[in-house]
């Protein structure tokens, strides 16, 4: 008798992740961002900007650096702009690489001479392999594909100068790069935009700018900037991913007529008032902190004034980040602006008040505080200001710059809230519960040097 049997065999197939959704604005509040599923703003300090371009840089000593406090955002140069040592007088600038050491979009044989028909494989390879390390840390890129020239020195560096490419083209003034005064010049820069673009198209954790501080140095003309951004739309109307656009303004610049395609309007050096008298529902970004010196308080309290008027980006431009210091510990003296790892800290309390909120529903809004005086200041006493984003009878976000402790009196509905008073500088908290019966209530501050913040929340 035989005994016949059959084996069936079941293959477990690998399970297919579902794939990660593009950085882009928030559905309900485009004045932020969504990323992986919830509401984003981007909080950061950043290496100046020569991370890929410069072969010298170890890009994920930087980012780990960036991810063990939190920080979510890094921006980084194209390599169409490239900068020369003592530019600036930034010590060991990571956007001024030694001879032989500087990659961009195009081919290069020697280093010196480029060719603006032919593309660097190797420069994709870093560049994409940079987006891939950012993406692993939860860290969004900012690409920024041209910058103001800001003299002929670092015109003279660029691979689209005459001087520097094999194909006779570029021979404009400085000021002419972005003034679509030279047609093969114009073609050059728009063709490699979209060479970009397809080659990135997979990356979730990427936005574009179109150019670095276009209102320095003139010569850049809106028909140019729209005729990139048209680029980036085209290239991608048939690939998956849909990216966002930045375009950078003046600080006291109100946006007229903007690009449809442009959903992030970046702004340098900005103050609250840069991002109030913008009232669009679009995304607005400190991208860039001015040079205020080595102390941290003059880049905290832009950022903590920025973000509670309603701002979605902060941006520090940290020069401890250099070549021989990638994790951020170089020692500063002289450089044109602050940073290292106690910044980098408060940025974190800053970004971890962001995601104790639900800034969605909250809007800029000072008539919430009807007085604030420092009380017990001593000599160095003086006018408070106040920032605050508010979520009426839900949640108040307020920051005081000056020196208390303070009394503020708040307009609040009548309910039980739950208040917080948070040290900008360490994350300490003080908090209490607040039965408050309705109309306007008195709230004294711990004792504070320099600034502190606010947090109410509604408890029932």
């Amino acid at each position: 008798m035989r005994i016949l049997c059959s084996l069936v065999l079941f293959v477990a197939l690998p399970t297919m992740a579902a794939p990660i959704e593009t950085f882009r604005l928030h559905p309900g509040n485009p004045r932020y961002f969504q990323w992986q599923g919830k509401p984003t703003v981007l909080i950061t300090a950043t290496e100046h900007y020569g991370a890929v371009l410069n072969l010298d840089f170890d890009y994920v000593a930087y980012l780990n650096e960036l991810q063990r406090y939190g920080l979510n955002l890094t921006r980084t140069f194209s390599g169409t702009y490239r900068e020369i040592p003592g530019s600036f007088n930034i010590k060991e600038n990571t956007l001024a690489p030694k001879p032989g050491r500087f990659v961009c979009p195009w081919a290069s044989a020697d280093g010196n001479k480029f060719d603006l028909t032919k593309w660097d494989a190797a420069y994709f390879t870093r560049l994409k392999d940079f987006i891939a390390e950012a993406g692993k840390r939860g860290i969004i890129v900012e690409l920024v594909f041209f910058c103001t020239m800001y003299g002929d020195e670092l015109w003279q560096a660029s691979p689209m100068n005459v001087r520097n490419n094999v194909n006779g083209i570029g021979n404009v003034g400085a000021y002419e790069v972005y003034a679509i005064k030279e047609k093969a010049l114009q073609e050059v820069q728009e063709t490699m935009v979209q060479k970009v673009v397809t080659e990135l198209n997979g990356a979730p954790n990427l936005y574009y700018e179109i150019c670095n501080e276009p209102y320095e140095r003139g010569g850049l003309t809106k028909q140019w900037t729209h005729a990139i951004a048209d680029r980036i739309v085209a290239a991608e109307s048939k690939l998956p991913r849909k990216h966002l656009i930045a375009e950078g303004i003046n600080r006291k610049s109100k946006v007229v007529d903007p690009h449809p395609a442009v959903s992030i309007f970046n702004i340098h050096a900005a103050t609250a008032e840069s991002v109030k008298m913008n009232d669009i529902p679009k995304a607005f970004g400190d991208d860039e902190t001015g040079g205020k010196g080595v102390k941290d308080f003059p880049y905290r309290s832009e950022g903590w004034e920025f973000m509670l008027a309603g701002g979605a980006v902060f941006d520090h431009l940290d020069f401890s980040f250099t070549v021989a210091y990638p994790d951020g510990t170089h020692k500063l003296t002289d450089e044109p602006g602050g940073g290292g790892p106690a910044l980098r800290n408060q940025l974190k309390v800053l970004k971890d008040f962001f995601a104790s909120i639900n800034f969605v529903k909250m809007r800029s809004d000072t008539n919430v505080v009807h007085s604030v005086r420092a009380i017990d200041a001593g000599e160095k006493s003086k006018s408070i200001k106040v920032q605050a984003l508010v979520e009426p009878g839900v949640a108040y976000a307020v920051y005081f710059n000056g020196r208390g402790p303070c009394e503020v009196t708040l307009d609040l509905p009548a309910a039980t809230y739950r208040t917080e008073w948070i040290n900008p500088v360490t994350g300490a908290v003080d908090g209490e519960s607040l039965d408050h019966s309705g109309g306007p209530k008195k709230l004294r501050s711990p004792s504070f040097v320099e600034d502190i913040a606010l947090r109410i929340k509604r408890s029932r």
